[in-house]
């Protein structure tokens, strides 16, 4: 794929097209990301069979699947890449670890801090860490260190830290991440809240973590002592699964799988959404998984699914619960440039889970929609968060405990 001079100049001018749309999109903001993404060769780090044009396709690619056919090692898309890397604003001579391989990462890191800076990239595959020291020693990043091993663990012989990036997707904050990192490091985390993933930029503040930033995004899951696995419940096989991830939520998958074939309750809000807009609503799905009610996710395949269920979101569709029914967010077109939002709903309690949704995504759309989203903040599992005074949501993992806080009614931040 790369042996010939045609191969090379393709890349390089790949590489320089995917560089300017990260910079017109406005995920690359500082000269020294930028200078990473146009030195970095991402082609020689996807798999065999890859070709150029897709290894600088602005895309994740997929690199290793388990037996089930899922991801579980991919080289994730550059714009969310891009984005991490700036908010972890690295400054030269830096010291980072990085959890979860693959060596294109721990390139574009070592590129940013240069050559008296330090980079540490651990994962517990034994192949995504052989590929990734090809990759990197093809790629001219030999000082960048490979180590197979634990994430949940860090890596203590390179700490201390001044930045842990973490590229898998964990619902867990281990004790080792924050012992690693200085006292002013920063730690930017794909955190899993209640089945939403936010990747999270992460520091000190008085004896707790505070969220500076969140992204709606996807990673593959973590594995390994840090893992935590979501519930899948095939409601009609592998086309429609509800996905469960806290131990409160208790419901009948059989009852919800007969739901199904009873009359589907359409029911639509207010609230509009234009195309310019895109997606400046992630915040109703977090608003969402934020009630103190049974909750989880859908993950519908569209086609083979068409005329049973429509989610707005065929991955983390919010879907509201009982023990026998379920109600999930719906969207609609309306025009060319305008969609609804609304909720279909299944089973006995669907009238009620369909208004309930409604409720929700009106006060969504009247309190929060237009201001700052929730405060996030994580402390160590057994200490006890302040109380706050408007809406939040709690999630307990072993290690920590997530605060999810929105803000007063007529109070925004």
């Amino acid at each position: 794929m790369v042996g010939s001079a045609l191969d090379t100049v393709s890349a390089d001018e790949a590489r320089a097209r995917l560089t300017d749309q990260l910079l017109a999109n406005g995920w690359i903001a500082s000269p020294a990301v930028e200078a990473a993404f146009r030195r970095v060769p991402r082609h020689l780090f996807a798999t065999d069979g890859v070709s150029v044009e897709a290894a600088y396709a602005d895309d994740v690619v997929i690199t290793r699947r388990g037996p089930d056919g899922r991801a579980t090692s991919s080289i994730s898309a550059p714009w969310l890449q891009a984005y991490m890397l700036e908010q972890a604003t690295l400054a030269p001579g830096a010291r980072v670890l990085e959890v979860g391989s693959g060596g294109y990462n721990a390139a574009l890191i070592a590129d940013v801090v240069g050559p008296d800076g330090t980079v540490v990239t651990v994962d517990i595959d034994a192949d995504v860490i052989d590929r990734a020291r090809t990759g990197l020693d093809r790629a001219g990043y030999r000082q960048v260190t490979v180590v197979h091993g634990d994430g949940e663990y860090a890596h203590q012989p390179g700490a201390p830290y001044d930045a842990i990036i973490v590229t898998v997707e964990t619902p867990d904050l281990p004790p080792a991440w924050l012992d690693q990192l200085t006292p002013a490091g920063v730690l930017i985390v794909p955190l899993r809240i209640r089945g939403m993933t936010r990747c999270l930029t992460l520091r000190r503040h008085e004896d707790h973590l505070l969220a500076t930033a969140a992204l709606q995004c996807g990673f593959v899951p973590m594995q390994g002592n840090g893992r935590h696995p979501t519930r899948r419940l095939p409601l009609h096989g592998d086309d429609v699964v509800l996905i469960l991830d806290d131990t409160t939520t208790e419901v009948n998958p059989d009852a919800l799988a007969a739901a199904l074939h009873s009359p589907r309750r359409e029911a639509w809000s207010p609230v509009t959404i234009t195309m310019q807009e895109g997606s400046s609503f992630e915040s109703l799905h977090l608003w969402l998984a934020s009630q103190p009610r049974p909750f989880g996710t859908l993950a519908v395949d569209r086609e083979r699914a068409a005329g049973l269920v429509d989610p707005q979101d065929r991955f983390f569709c919010p879907t509201l619960l009982t023990a026998d029914s379920f109600a999930y967010l719906a969207m609609r077109k309306l025009d060319d440039t305008t969609w609804q939002f609304g909720v279909h709903g299944f089973g006995p309690d669907a009238d009620t889970l369909t208004a309930d949704m409604l409720d929700l995504i009106t006060l969504w759309e009247h309190d929060h929609r237009h201001h700052p989203g929730p405060t996030i903040t994580v402390h160590p599992t057994g200490t006890h968060p302040p109380k706050p005074d408007g809406p939040h949501l709690l999630v307990t993992r072993r290690h920590a405990t997530t605060a999810v806080t929105w803000p007063a009614s007529g109070n925004p931040r």
